[in-house]
């Protein structure tokens, strides 16, 4: 019984790694290939084969092995370090906010009124 309660923790950490790792995967492919270039983060290829070797080995290996340990490293390696300077660098600080175009910074301008 101790067992089967361990192998089922063991399954969900192999599933919410591989969920972590195929969301490094997804936002890596969506960047732009120029933006790793202007971050100096090696390039959109790179980052993509390293995070798709590390999906690829969570999905066939599971936990239990070395490799899925540096699949993760990779992957929080790109979601502490890659990710926030692409987000610096594109620009992205989150959803747009939509106003009107008389809208300064500090809120919107009537016209002295």
């Amino acid at each position: 019984m101790l067992v089967e309660g361990f192998n089922e923790i063991l399954y969900w950490v192999s599933v919410g790694l591989l969920l972590f790792t195929v969301a490094a995967f997804i936002d890596a492919a969506v960047r732009r290939e120029d933006a790793y270039r202007a971050a100096d983060k090696h390039t959109k290829g790179f980052w993509l084969i390293i995070l798709g070797i590390a999906v690829a080995v969570n999905l066939f290996l599971g936990v239990m092995s070395f490799l899925p340990i540096l699949g993760l490293i990779a992957t929080i390696v790109y979601f502490v370090d890659v990710r926030p300077a692409l987000k610096q660098v594109s620009g992205g600080r989150g959803p747009r906010r939509r106003g009107s175009s008389s809208d300064g910074p500090y809120g919107p301008w009537n016209g002295g009124r």
